[in-house]
């Protein structure tokens, strides 16, 4: 089969040929119908050789949906031919958290080497992915898999943080979204479905912000030194009660703290690098401010309903297996226009 691999350290990923896995005993095999690129993929990609903490060669892609093609003995929670979406961070599956649905934030996780697909373990950039158990399949029936698949991660991730802040999100409140590209695109359309706060975007491209006004953000700003200031005069001085950093630098991480207001929430979703000091006088009163990471399993399941419910969609670019390297080469300029989607059925058949 192919595969999209990551093979040697600071060199582009490239199209393989290997071998396609069999599903042992609890495993589920699908053929993949739909596989999502990610900003995480690329800073995978330009981490040092020092740095990167997997076995290489490494098949890419942590947002995976595919239908059922062959079951491990003692699986019989799903059939072949059922079209699923893969729940990505995968975690030990006895812990506290995992009895929770919580796998993101299983403690055992790193310490069994235990790695999400395309982060560690092969993931579903490929004609077929090995699942490790169907606890992490959600069924997603007649839906689309390529406009359903940016949710594994793309929408798992922001819903996962808008959840905890919605106590704040009362009327009258206003939520800024910092990236209005692909994460950001769902984000503004999860926070007017979950809430009715003001939703503000910002961003530096003038693409990303007029894709913002197509989801329904309410105010749209340039993400720069007057940023802040503006977001400050729409909100009487008082600042936001929740500002999402899809973005993660230090300059976003600053134009964050800036918007923020006093007992607000300050979210830091991006991967860029960034770090933002925290301590009294540095942030506003009483702001909590949070790095989550990706998002349960019971969330992915409710995020599926939304989409069935026609309340929440993607904007993607679709791609050919083979053509997967060009578009990370897009994904890293900025130039892909909400979610790049790989589909493998688009190439030549294995």
């Amino acid at each position: 089969m192919r595969a999209v691999q990551y093979h040697t350290v600071g060199q582009p990923p490239e199209v393989r040929r290997i071998p396609e896995p069999e599903p042992g005993p609890g495993q589920v095999l699908l053929e993949v119908t739909a596989a999502g690129l990610c900003h995480s993929d690329v800073a995978v990609m330009n981490w040092t050789a020092e740095e990167f903490p997997y076995p290489l060669p490494l098949t890419l892609g942590h947002e995976g949906a595919g239908r059922v093609a062959a079951l491990g003995s003692g699986v019989d929670q799903f059939s072949v031919g059922d079209s699923v979406l893969v729940y990505g961070p995968w975690g030990c599956g006895q812990c506290h958290y995992c009895a929770r649905g919580k796998e993101n934030y299983c403690p055992h996780a790193a310490e069994r080497a235990i790695r999400p697909p395309g982060l560690g373990a092969p993931g579903a950039l490929a004609d077929y992915l090995l699942v490790d158990s169907p606890r992490h399949l959600v069924s997603i029936g007649d839906l689309d898999p390529v406009r359903t698949v940016p949710f594994t991660d793309a929408g798992l991730t922001p819903y996962h943080a808008i959840k905890k802040s919605l106590p704040k999100l009362v009327p009258g409140s206003t939520a800024v979204v910092i990236g209005a590209g692909g994460l950001g695109h769902i984000a503004i359309q999860l926070l007017h479905v979950l809430s009715p706060a003001r939703v503000v975007a910002l961003d530096i491209s003038e693409d990303k912000l007029a894709l913002a006004r197509e989801v329904g953000a309410d105010e749209v700003l340039l993400s720069d030194e007057h940023a802040v200031g503006k977001v400050r005069d729409l909100t009487a001085g008082r600042g936001a009660e929740l500002v999402l950093d899809l973005v993660g630098s230090d300059v976003t991480g600053r134009t964050a703290a800036g918007c923020a207001g006093v007992e607000s929430d300050l979210t830091i979703i991006g991967i860029g690098g960034g770090s933002l000091a925290v301590g009294f006088g540095l942030v506003p009163f009483a702001c909590s401010v949070s790095a989550p990471y990706w998002g349960g399993r019971d969330e992915l399941i409710e995020l599926v309903s939304l989409v069935e419910q026609g309340a929440v969609h993607s904007k993607v670019e679709v791609y050919g297996l083979e053509e997967v390297p060009d578009a990370y080469s897009g994904l890293e300029s900025g130039t892909i226009d909400g979610r790049a989607v790989a589909v493998p059925s688009g190439g030549p058949p294995t």
